[in-house]
């Protein structure tokens, strides 16, 4: 009878203890990738700049973004971003629970001193001093004395300085703004405005096709390395699957094509000299010259101003391509395409007539304000850097006492879209406003040859005057000694 209830009641205990660890297993708090999955949203803290994220014709872009997108595709949920300013507004809204990532290209050593872990290193950046072609190279920190040097107050640049100035060479000194980042700092070089600055390695690739006038002097401190940034609060749940998800083949392929496509500068930068383009006036623009002329009767266009527009965009090559996606000889999206009724971009005719007809589109939407010529330009503009950002600019010019209905003033804000004093007053934010600048010119250029070629006509040069910058406040950091 003992052995009995002794068995009884261990088997009780044994029941109990299962229904215990069934209770446990059951109630157990879901992780944060449990949350963000059942949520269906990934909240990403970055920054509205070249190397992170910005808005284009096309729609948002930018390294970052396009590897945090596709991070959140990875994990079936829909991406959020958070655009903030600075290092310490992203670190907040990590610690505050309103963002799961930050990924804006900060280095690990930047965010050192925060309570956050790391995802894994995928690329690697320098600080580069850099300084005007033409002028006298420096080639130590030491020479930096001898010039006007200036770098963005509380950033990595100013902390590097001071560590230089406190180890190595105390007679150091520079000035600090607030007001400025590295595109601003890289034009005032380029202005002779400063003589040196100091950036990554990755902005001034991305600023050096605008800027062909700078070139480094030498690399400053040791390289050190970017990952996206995680609370450290929270589990390791997000930040194993952000290992998983850059350790895939898929990846790889991908950093290798984002890499290529904002740092290679292959296809929108190289512009073919005027010998090639003659050449190829006479041997390739005849096959198209009907569909061009077509459209132009269409649309009320020179013929010849297409053709210039279609050599711009793709050499009058019908089977052209970028990594974007868009293709044939006047460069669609595929969903410009659909909405202009082409079923097939790598038609010449089609392509020429739906790019045509999305271009009076845009000369359409344009105030009645705006004149010819200048609502032509404005409209090429547009077609490369999204009517958006046109806007932008010309309500910028307006607030700098331009005419925003006038070309030679529109275009001479643009670049200024690249400047983080400027384009935070903006509605669409940064673009690489010199590109729309370069497109209108080489069509422009395009077009007056092809005019010349039948009427042996040259037009006159444009206005080249530029924007004085206006004075920002800055802080002089003195020598030590």
């Amino acid at each position: 009878m003992t052995r009995l209830l002794n068995t009884i009641r261990n088997t009780r205990r044994v029941l109990t203890t299962l229904v215990v660890v069934a209770l446990l297993v059951s109630s157990r708090h879901p992780t944060l990738l449990d949350r963000i999955i059942e949520d269906g949203r990934l909240i990403v803290v970055t920054r509205n700049n070249p190397t992170t994220y910005y808005e284009e014709r096309h729609g948002a872009t930018g390294y970052e973004y396009e590897l945090v997108e596709s991070f959140a595709d990875y994990l079936g949920v829909e991406l959020e971003l958070m655009v903030v300013d600075n290092l310490q507004t992203a670190m907040e809204a990590l610690e505050n629970g309103d963002a799961h990532i930050s990924a804006a290209g900060f280095t690990k050593e930047q965010t050192s001193g925060y309570p956050v872990v790391y995802g894994p290193t995928y690329s690697s950046i320098s600080e580069q001093i850099v300084y005007r072609l033409r002028t006298t190279k420096p080639e130590s920190i030491e020479d930096l004395q001898t010039g006007r040097l200036m770098v963005p107050a509380k950033s990595r640049h100013a902390r590097t300085l001071r560590h230089w100035q406190k180890t190595e060479l105390p007679s150091l000194s520079w000035r600090e703004t607030s007001e400025l980042d590295a595109s601003d700092l890289l034009q005032m070089v380029s202005d002779r405005e400063l003589d040196f600055t100091l950036v990554n390695s990755n902005e001034f690739r991305l600023m050096r096709s605008y800027l062909p006038n700078l070139d480094v002097a030498f690399t400053l401190g040791e390289i050190q390395t970017v990952a996206w940034v995680m609370p450290r609060r929270a589990d390791d749940s997000l930040r194993d699957r952000t290992f998983d998800f850059f350790y895939r083949p898929e990846t790889g392929v991908l950093m290798a094509e984002l890499s290529e496509r904002f740092y290679g500068h292959v296809g929108q930068f190289d512009y073919v000299g005027a010998h090639r383009f003659l050449r190829h006036s006479r041997k390739v623009l005849p096959r198209y010259e009907k569909d061009f002329k077509a459209a132009a009767e269409k649309h009320g266009f020179d013929w010849r101003l297409l053709a210039a527009m279609g050599y711009q965009e793709s050499h009058w090559n019908p089977r052209a391509r970028s990594f974007t996606g868009v293709r044939g000889l006047m460069m669609l999206t595929l969903r410009t395409a659909g909405e202009l009724g082409v079923t097939n971009r790598l038609d010449p005719s089609q392509s020429i007539a739906g790019g045509s007809r999305y271009l009076a589109g845009l000369r359409e939407r344009l105030d009645e304000s705006v004149r010819e010529p200048d609502r032509t330009w404005m409209a090429l503009a547009a077609y490369n850097v999204g009517f958006g950002h046109l806007e932008d600019a010309r309500r910028l010019a307006e607030k700098l006492g331009r005419n925003p209905d006038l070309w030679i003033d529109v275009k001479k804000v643009l670049p200024l879209l690249t400047q983080q004093r400027y384009y935070r007053q903006t509605r669409y934010g940064y673009a690489r406003g010199q590109e729309p600048v370069t497109y209108v010119q080489n069509i422009r250029r395009y077009y007056d040859v092809l005019i010349w070629n039948e009427e042996q006509v040259v037009a006159d040069e444009t206005d080249n005057d530029s924007i004085q910058d206006s004075d920002v406040p800055v802080t002089v950091i003195p020598p030590l000694l």
